[in-house]
């Protein structure tokens, strides 16, 4: 998806990337759809009726297998997503054990993490005001980020008129990441965290009269298990990603290598993190690669929060100590084709597609609203900011395109659909929005829920139901099948994986 106007949030100027010239068919479908179109085009030229009718049978399922969506993906792709699935498990590459499990980890920093996370490169940076930032490469991508954590008073009792504040804040913010040099992606993750009461039993520990009454102590005992069992936090991060080819010059001219790329980063860090507080961010904390460590292994295992959170808080001398053989999980057994297991939980993870009227500041936050004690939910943003000069030509290419096919129509007697107008219509409202210095943004939301894997009488398709009702009426979830491990990831992890690359290269800065 994109956007021309995020301080609005959605609203009014978005559509969909990659629209195609012929009949909305991509470059691809059209060249697959024309080649099945020769042999029937030969057969009738050359006079062979039969053989043209069963090549045009061929034609047509080719046609129908590249082009009509089935849950969001053509059958094509249903198919070879199925075909490497089934590859994957009938060849034991899918499941996964950790080698500090397995009693064969030999270096403690090296990251050990299945999947799409195995592309993932975890550097320590330079020191940056007597610490040194975690630096998160994209092997694949070519892409260099920073992971933050927030801390911010949440936007459930806004009014209104604030919720639109804080978007026009959040459109400002975007338009400056527009005008950098060094990043052009900023991923917002928003993850809940059972509360079982552990910061509170340490100051219990600390602060609790030895005087009490046993009937006070045993009130106060009952409402603590009460309370625990029903509380939930939550937690805030923030990931800033540029590419290699922006971040090649600021970092040589800072010395080169992995700190000449660090020291280029840091530079935009100030700027970031004053953009956020006009947010509401009261808060904005670096981490260091024992932070984004740990950040990691509470995605896979959130049942490891409480115990991070007592080591931070009774053994401060142990706290950010956690060593990257120890961040993924232990045990990812054979995937499923619905969801994603990991140290004994399991996730499913959507796609949420907004309403095509749009939506506003903070109406994400019900998709966050857990159900029942021992669920996760999970809920990730990630945006990348296209360059100015990227974004003028990619609305002057749309605004000509729906012109050109207006035009066609008009002249050959063909009616418009009220979609062509409003696409139409949305094409010069594109264009000069950009003029007007708003920033094209491509984005995408993903959400997951993450429950004990052994629950027996509310297991993981109650959870997905109860997801999928909260989104019921503001939002479409696309499940992502035969992808949830890629798409725990996007949902899940604080490392900025979640939007794929620009397909022409050439438009990067």
């Amino acid at each position: 998806m994109t956007t021309t106007d995020p301080g609005r949030m959605y609203r009014n100027l978005h559509h969909r990337e990659g629209a195609g010239w012929l009949a909305g068919l991509s470059t691809g479908q059209a060249v697959v759809v024309g080649a099945a179109c020769v042999p029937v085009v030969v057969a009738v030229g050359s006079g062979r009726w039969s053989a043209a009718f069963g090549w045009l049978l061929v034609a047509a399922a080719v046609w129908a297998l590249t082009t009509i969506p089935i849950r969001g993906r053509p059958a094509l792709h249903w198919l070879t997503d199925l075909a490497m699935f089934t590859t994957g498990v009938l060849m034991t590459w899918s499941p996964w054990q950790s080698k500090a499990a397995a009693g064969r980890a030999t270096d403690p920093d090296a990251p050990d993490l299945p999947g799409v996370l195995a592309r993932f490169r975890f550097h320590d940076g330079p020191p940056l005001s007597e610490k040194r930032l975690c630096l998160i490469q994209d092997s694949v991508d070519g892409r260099w980020a920073i992971t933050g954590r927030l801390t911010h008073a949440g936007v459930a009792m806004a009014a209104p008129a604030e919720c639109e504040g804080l978007a026009d804040q959040l459109g400002t913010m975007l338009i400056g990441v527009a005008h950098r040099e060094v990043i052009d992606r900023v991923s917002l993750l928003v993850r809940t965290v059972p509360d079982d009461g552990t910061d509170y039993l340490v100051w219990r520990e600390q602060h609790e009269s030895p005087d009490a009454p046993e009937l006070t102590r045993a009130i106060a005992a009952e409402i603590d298990r009460d309370v625990a069992a029903a509380s939930v936090r939550t937690e805030l991060f923030v990931t800033v990603a540029g590419t290699e080819h922006s971040l090649r010059r600021a970092a040589k001219a800072a010395g080169g290598g992995i700190p000449g790329r660090a020291y280029a980063l840091y530079r935009v860090l100030d700027g970031v993190a004053d953009a956020l507080r006009g947010l509401g961010v009261t808060e904005v904390t670096w981490l260091s690669s024992a932070g984004v460590a740990e950040a990691v292994r509470t995605g896979f295992n959130p049942a490891a929060a409480a115990h991070l959170r007592h080591q931070q808080l009774t053994r401060p001398d142990r706290a950010g100590h956690l060593s990257w053989s120890m961040a993924g999980p232990v045990l990812a057994p054979t995937p499923a084709a619905r969801h994603y297991a990991h140290d004994g939980f399991a996730t499913v993870a959507y796609a949420v597609q907004p309403p095509v009227g749009g939506t506003s500041f903070g109406s994400l936050g019900p998709l966050l609203a857990v159900r029942r004690a021992g669920e996760r939910r999970s809920l990730q943003i990630h945006y990348e900011v296209l360059d100015p000069s990227h974004a003028r030509r990619h609305v002057s290419r749309t605004r000509f395109r729906a012109t050109l096919i207006a035009d066609l129509k008009a002249t050959r007697g063909f009616g418009t659909t009220v979609e062509e107008e409003q696409r139409h219509a949305g094409g010069h409202a594109h264009e000069a929005a950009v003029a007007a210095g708003h920033a094209l943004v491509r984005y995408t939301i993903a959400a997951a829920t993450t429950v004990p894997s052994d629950w027996a009488d509310w297991g993981i398709e109650d959870a997905a139901a109860g997801i999928e009702n909260d989104a019921a009426d503001r939002f479409g979830l696309l499940r992502l099948e035969l992808t949830q491990d890629a798409a725990f990831a996007a949902a899940c992890l604080p490392v900025g994986y979640g939007l794929p690359g620009l397909p022409n290269r050439r438009w990067q800065r």
